[in-house]
């Protein structure tokens, strides 16, 4: 388990070839199996999500070691993607059972880059968006945060279409993206052939300083998709007054964006694997709920170079 701010990542592997893991891994490659949600009650959380709609998987159970008891269930989402409450109300233990805590010998001080997990994007197939959106209403009791037509996500050759839901408090949100018809084949497309059905296209994890992450990022052999110089000349113009330097976004690659209720700085990771599927974005946001709508088309065009490179256009 890997852990910065408020983020925890789960990183499994098998050393058994027959294992559940191992066939996900061969039927998808690298990718999101588990979507984890604290909840306060899992046996309501659960008890609720099936009697809604929801297909159990795990009924709620209680792991424990020396540390306490943590309590678990998990439901069924798209694909093969799973959800899974958690409830470790006076568990005292290093996160879960089971695991032991690492001693680190490096630097303390170092401040964090990252804070915490801003969203979960999932890509569905043609036709099943609404579906999706449908069952996060009826399951969760989300709502619909905003949408996007074919129309505002669009480039030449290709379009796509999402709809954002979100809790009451709007710190769990989960957009859901669906391929659109267009001339050529969509990066949604691209994905869902790669992955071999729906998934998490993408994790969006926030900074309280973008340009320092990117910068540190970057030295440490992270590549991100790179956005041609011209896109910044727009910026000043589109965007307003900002805290950083636009020298300092062009140099690095960062989006920039405003909303009604303030700005918002992203950037995003080229593929983490062998796959054109799973990737990251950091964002850093100023007040803004959005999620870089302006910057849609720069973003989809610079997917689409990877793509031609892949010959997947």
């Amino acid at each position: 388990m890997l852990q910065q701010g408020r983020i925890r990542l789960v990183l499994t592997g098998t050393l058994d070839a027959g294992s559940e893991i191992a066939a996900h891994q061969r039927a998808h490659g690298d990718g999101v199996k588990v979507v984890a949600l604290s909840v306060p009650d899992v046996d309501v959380a659960y008890r609720e999500a099936v009697a809604r709609g929801a297909r159990g998987l795990v009924e709620p159970f209680s792991p424990s070691d020396a540390g306490g008891a943590v309590r678990l269930a998990e439901i069924a989402a798209y694909g093969e993607t799973v959800h899974r409450f958690v409830g470790r109300a006076g568990y005292r233990g290093a996160f879960l059972p089971g695991f032991v805590a690492v001693q680190h010998d490096g630097d303390a001080s170092q401040p964090n880059l990252l804070a915490g997990i801003d969203h979960v994007v999932a890509n569905v197939e043609l036709g099943a968006m609404e579906r999706w959106v449908k069952y996060y209403e009826d399951v969760f009791g989300m709502t619909e945060l905003v949408h996007f037509s074919d129309e505002a996500i669009s480039t030449e050759y290709s379009a796509l279409m999402s709809k954002v839901v979100t809790n009451g408090d709007g710190r769990v949100k989960f957009p859901i993206n669906e391929p659109a018809e267009s001339k050529r084949r969509s990066q949604i497309d691209e994905y869902l052939e790669f992955y071999g059905g729906p998934g998490v296209q993408h994790i969006a994890v926030s900074t309280t300083d973008i340009v320092g992450c990117v910068e540190a990022l970057q030295a440490r052999g992270v590549r991100f998709l790179r956005t041609p110089a011209s896109y910044y000349d727009g910026v000043p113009e589109r965007v307003g007054a900002i805290d950083q330097s636009i020298d300092d976004l062009r140099r690095l690659g960062i989006l920039a964006d405003r909303d009604d209720e303030g700005y918002l700085l992203q950037i995003f990771t080229k593929p983490l694997g062998d796959r054109p599927t799973i990737f990251l974005e950091i964002i850093e946001r100023h007040g803004a709920r959005g999620f870089g709508a302006g910057n849609f088309k720069a973003l989809f065009e610079a997917i689409e170079r990877e793509q031609a490179l892949r010959g997947n256009l």
